[in-house]
């Protein structure tokens, strides 16, 4: 950390009303404090690159692959990463050809933006300047921003979900899988500023893995996520990867015990655990992959999730390209067997995903890597008003649940449910 800059508390929210209007932004927000999440970071990107079709996964493995060596760490130098789901059908080709959800929204399967400097509060230390000072912005005086939006509306059914989910569990029962995440997408209209969004977003939400990136004009993610898909640290003798999978999910008025005691929760996260040993296991020394955390509850705003922790020792071989090969799309938001599940999903969703249970983070020139998995996420897009975020079109926002054997539809249509709650909350504020 090179330079300080005055700052204070709340200090996301300080950064976004005073970031200039007409500079594109670029922002991962830890919220929440604790062992996770440690850092938040703002750039200006200098530069920013789309990745469509079906050379998307080589074009952007050929462009970020060079091996991660060295001692991770935050310089300020590195590429803001957004991937779309859809980039597991490049990964996967296998998939394609079950089904054909609509493709009825712009997004690419991956945008990368590169960053030459970057504003980076670590932990609980001030705001700092890394890399070349040159690209971050002079703040401004801060400015109220606003945004509305409209009712949220269904593309679907109860019925028409609950069918889908009775679908998959004959697939189960017929032993074509042991799970498979099933998503429904909400909509409404959107007229102004992203950031009007993004602050009551995290408001709302107090992501540990939270996110607004402008990532083209006219389009924009916010995620408010809690889960951690990977993280790359460690020093000049090895790195270690993790991932932290969340699966069973209560409303926050449940009490906790409800969830801890649920033998089927319990069995759908040992089966995601299992998966992400394995993916892990790919580009890892052998022998170093571990449970490193047992399942645990964790209470977040609006949900209480069940989670867990894996990691390994990394291959000092491996590269990106090699790592995101291994594990993406994330297996907490496929199921398992992984191929299979995301078959199903292809054959059964209506629409693609787009950003949603994709990724988005951080990966440093030195070799730290931190992303998210993209649940809790809503994806804007439409025409741009001017500047870099303000928006006339509409919003996305996606929410699924894990279907096992023993699932019943009117619960897990509850349980979709209960993860927009956090939607419903941002929507409110903006209108606060």
């Amino acid at each position: 950390m090179d330079q300080k800059l005055a700052i204070p508390n709340p200090r996301t929210r300080e950064l976004i009303v005073r970031w200039p209007e007409e500079t594109p932004l670029a922002l991962l927000a830890s919220h929440g404090g604790g062992a996770f999440g440690r850092f938040s970071l703002a750039a200006n990107p200098v530069d920013r690159t789309e990745f469509r079709g079906p050379d998307a996964f080589e074009n952007l493995a050929r462009t970020l692959d060079t091996p991660l060596g060295g001692h991770p760490r935050l310089t300020g130098r590195g590429w803001v990463v957004v991937l779309g789901y859809e980039l597991g059908r490049q990964i996967e080709p296998s998939i394609q050809g079950h089904g054909n959800p609509a493709a009825d929204r712009p997004w690419p399967e991956a945008t990368i933006l590169r960053c030459e400097g970057a504003m980076v509060q670590d932990g609980n230390q001030d705001w700092a300047l890394l890399g070349d000072h040159t690209t971050i912005p002079d703040l401004t005086d801060p400015r109220t921003l606003k945004a509305t939006a409209g009712p949220i509306k269904p593309d679907m059914s109860r019925s028409e979900y609950e069918h889908i989910v009775e679908q998959v569990v004959e697939m189960i029962h017929a032993g074509d899988c042991f799970q498979a995440n099933l998503a429904q997408r909400f909509h409404c209209s959107f007229n102004g500023s992203v950031r009007a969004l993004a602050l009551a977003a995290f408001k709302a939400a107090d992501p540990r893995y939270g996110a607004l990136v402008e990532t083209a004009p006219g389009q924009a993610v916010v995620s408010m996520s809690p889960e951690l898909f990977l993280e790359v640290r460690g020093n000049e003798h090895h790195r270690t990867i993790r991932t932290r999978p969340v699966k069973g999910t209560r409303p926050e008025w449940v009490p906790t015990d409800t969830l801890l005691n649920s033998d089927k929760d319990e069995a759908e996260l040992a089966m995601i655990v299992d998966l992400m040993r394995n993916d892990l296991g790919r580009i890892c020394t052998l022998g170093s992959i571990r449970v490193s955390e047992g399942r645990t509850i964790e209470t977040h705003q609006t949900v209480h999730h069940g989670v867990a922790e894996v990691e390994g020792i990394l291959d000092p071989n491996a590269g990106i390209g090699d790592i995101l090969a291994a594990t993406f799309p994330p297996g907490s938001i496929t199921g398992a067997p992984k191929i299979r599940a995301m078959q199903i999903i292809e054959s059964l969703e209506a629409s693609r995903r787009g950003p949603y249970c994709g990724a988005i983070g951080w990966l440093d020139d030195s070799g730290l890597l931190v992303m998210n998995v993209a649940i809790r996420t809503i994806a804007v897009h439409g025409t741009s008003l001017g500047g870099s975020e303000s928006i006339n079109g509409g919003l996305d926002y996606l929410a699924g649940c894990g279907i096992v054997a023993d699932s019943e539809p009117t619960a897990e249509y509850e349980e979709s449910l209960a993860k927009t709650e956090v939607f419903r909350r941002t929507l409110q504020a903006l209108s606060e």
